[in-house]
């Protein structure tokens, strides 16, 4: 069968090649700087005399290789019964989050502090919405003691879906007690893995102490993590796409090496969030090259046979507003037809500090329509149907043939706003798209059910949780 399916492709093999040689001159020459004692001195001793200045470790080129022939080609994520869940490489998949202060009401885009009771919605949302693979990190629980806000936001998410989770902490020394939490809940984090950290280094060509001491606890506890690099061009990445792909790429390989020093075969799922530096309002923003570079990234990773992990498009809204809508459009359609992998981060808004549970509707629809755009359609005998053009013949038509009426429910996308003409729009009132959306979201926030040991769950963690103070 021949398959009609639309590709975006953005480096042909020259370019590719000229990436990883720059990428392996930055690490080779200029080097990254480690803060790490515990992660300076693994590097030091595989990179051989005169690698280290202080904090500074050079990388080899020998030593990048090595490295990408010992990490695991296939990451495989479980759900939380244990189940597969989805695998990278492979087609596109989508998460909510991240780690927002605020809570954006979708009936009038007013925010408050992000709170206990919005992350159990948020959730929920999340474990309702088909086009969604995954939960991430949705916020950050501002209604509880600051010490324990990572612990309850983990126990919140846990509890209310049994999709697989990226787990983002904020606070650096709580990253083992929520391993800890979620093992006391579930069991064996490392045997069908459900739980993804999400690391972060800083750019530029710095693997500070913090992500390097997550790496660590999550090779010993056996859990796949994401290792990804935010760069904002013109501040902390260089101002041209090349400059910020090349050494966003470096970045990445220095990840790799240290992950598999720690421990060889570790599985790691590498990429970048390419975003642009606001001059005047000093802040990040997604520009249409930012998602050329995601694309690209995307592309080096599937060059080196690593899974992949890609910017999302949300932060870029005021509310559920056009501007949302325009990014949600190009983030997921380019994705949905690139090679990027993981797209964990739908449906914040202003900057990335509003979580948007309207957006996150929305992003829900158009998901599902640009994976269909990406699936193409079959090219054969069977579906172009000679035989039934001829039977038809010049001046028919198709209304009652016996493929429409077989196909006709399942040919087109059936989503989150009905088809209307003139007179049906005018006969209902005139609606707005913007209230049907607002009215879905309140809808499912109040009906979205938790899973069916949410109370026992809750029980077992908030024992854990008092138990420490």
């Amino acid at each position: 069968m021949s398959i009609v399916q639309p590709r975006l492709t953005v480096l042909d093999p020259e370019q590719i090649a000229r990436v990883h040689g720059d990428s392996l001159r930055i690490l080779s020459s200029t080097g990254v700087r480690v803060d790490s004692p515990r992660a300076r001195d693994l590097l030091a001793r595989a990179a051989g005399p005169g690698a280290v200045d202080g904090a500074r470790v050079r990388i080899p080129a020998e030593l990048v290789d090595w490295a990408l022939g010992a990490a695991p080609r296939q990451v495989e994520v479980y759900n939380r019964q244990g189940e597969p869940a989805f695998r990278l490489p492979g087609e596109a998949r989508f998460g909510i989050g991240v780690t927002c202060l605020y809570y954006q009401d979708p009936a009038d885009d007013t925010v408050t502090p992000f709170s206990r009771r919005h992350m159990a919605a948020s959730v929920r949302l999340g474990e309702a919405l088909p086009s969604f693979d995954c939960v991430s990190t949705v916020g950050i629980v501002q209604d509880v003691p600051a010490r324990l806000s990572d612990l309850v936001a983990t126990l919140e998410m846990v509890a209310n879906t049994r999709k697989p989770l990226i787990v983002l902490i904020s606070d650096d020394a709580a990253f083992g007690p929520v391993l800890d939490l979620l093992e006391h809940v579930h069991g064996d984090l490392g045997r069908a893995p459900f739980v993804v950290p999400y690391l972060n280094p800083i750019s530029p060509l710095v693997i500070n102490a913090g992500t390097s001491d997550k790496m660590f606890a999550a090779a010993e506890r056996g859990l796949p993590y994401i290792y990804s690099n935010y760069g904002m061009a013109g501040a902390s990445t260089p101002m041209t796409p090349a400059g910020t792909l090349v050494l966003l790429n470096a970045e990445l390989l220095a990840g790799l090496v240290l992950s598999q020093l720690i421990k060889e075969g570790s599985p790691v799922i590498l990429g970048s969030l390419p975003a642009y530096f606001d001059m005047k309002g000093i802040g990040s923003f997604y520009e249409p090259a930012s998602y050329v570079i995601d694309l690209a990234c995307a592309e080096m990773m599937a060059h080196y046979g690593l899974p992949h992990c890609g910017t999302s498009g949300s932060g870029m809204g005021w509310g559920s507003d056009l501007i949302s809508a325009g990014h949600q459009w190009m983030n997921h359609l380019v994705s949905c037809s690139g090679k990027i992998g993981l797209v964990p981060f739908v449906g914040d808004n202003l900057g990335a500090m509003a979580l948007s549970p309207a957006i996150i509707v929305y992003a829900n629809d158009v998901i599902e329509q640009a994976r269909l755009f990406a699936r193409g359609f079959a090219l054969d005998d069977e579906t172009v149907g000679l035989d039934e053009i001829a039977q038809v013949g010049p001046g028919g038509d198709y209304l009652t043939t016996r493929r429409t009426l077989r196909l006709f429910r399942q040919a087109y996308h059936r989503g989150l706003f009905v088809k209307l003409t003139l007179e049906d729009w005018e006969s209902r009132g005139s609606p707005d798209a913007s209230r049907v959306l607002r009215q879905r979201t309140a809808e499912l926030l109040a009906t979205a059910p938790p899973p069916a040991d949410h109370d026992e769950i809750l029980a077992r963690g908030g024992e854990f949780i008092a138990a420490r103070g």
